[in-house]
């Protein structure tokens, strides 16, 4: 493989007498989805703000296409073209899914129209659009506050969002939880397009089935630490069920 695009060694983080990560390793390469896994507590989610520079850490060393690299804000993840989508997508509802897509990003009238602070509203959602059609994603309307779509639409506009500014590695955690199946399709379909544009996904799931069918590799994290990591092709659920509960042990890729 080539030098991963995101990389982590021995990352330690403390939360009082709670040891979140310990010693965690993790890397993610272009053009792949790494799927990372674990039971409740193990860290996956301490791990991926860490990455994405929501959280310091403790101690150890995390690289950027090989540098390292530290993180101390979202937006200076964002600069380097690393978004993540959170379970509870954080859209505003009240507006539409131009502005969602452009919030704090707004592309502002040339001229006096930017020091006007107009903003390019018919450029925003020629943009829009073409960022939901090439993902495949259903958005009806451009208009309409994003509250009042389906869960469905709203993870379209969440992911669509986060792969339009990123050009390097998307976080999706829990991208299919409360969808009905032909919603959590697509959204695997969209992973998948994610992955085929050279990005970097990293796709956090509970759920097996979907981890066997959109995944390149699994990553598992238990107490804070990687148990284990897999190619998809020579694992089964039953394993990695095993090494999320340290009922199976595996030697670490």
């Amino acid at each position: 493989m080539t030098t991963p695009v995101l990389e982590a060694r021995g990352l330690t983080r403390q939360f009082g007498h709670v040891r979140a990560l310990d010693e965690a390793d993790f890397e993610v390469y272009p053009g792949e989805v790494t799927a990372l896994i674990g039971d409740n507590g193990a860290g996956k989610s301490t791990l991926v703000k860490a990455l994405s520079g929501n959280l310091a850490v403790d101690s150890g060393v995390i690289k950027f296409e090989g540098e390292p690299i530290t993180l101390t804000s979202p937006m200076q993840s964002s600069a380097l073209g690393i978004e993540t989508v959170y379970q509870d997508l954080a859209l505003a509802p009240h507006l539409d899914p131009v502005q969602n897509v452009y919030l704090g990003r707004e592309i502002m009238r040339p001229g006096l129209g930017g020091l006007l602070g107009l903003m390019n509203v018919k450029e925003m959602s020629k943009q829009s659009r073409h960022a939901f059609d090439e993902l495949g994603a259903t958005v009806r309307s451009l208009t309409d506050p994003v509250g009042a779509m389906s869960g469905g639409q709203r993870q379209a506009i969440a992911i669509a969002r986060a792969v339009h500014w990123a050009n390097k590695v998307v976080f999706l955690d829990e991208p299919t939880a409360a969808l009905g199946v032909r919603q959590t399709k697509n959204v695997l379909e969209t992973i998948r397009r994610v992955r085929d544009k050279g990005i970097a996904v990293v796709f956090i799931s509970h759920s097996m089935p979907h981890v066997m069918e959109v995944s390149d590799r699994v990553q598992v994290l238990r107490l804070g630490h990687r148990a284990a990591t897999v190619d998809t092709k020579d694992t089964n659920m039953e394993e990695l069920v095993g090494l999320m509960t340290g009922a199976s042990t595996r030697n670490v890729a």
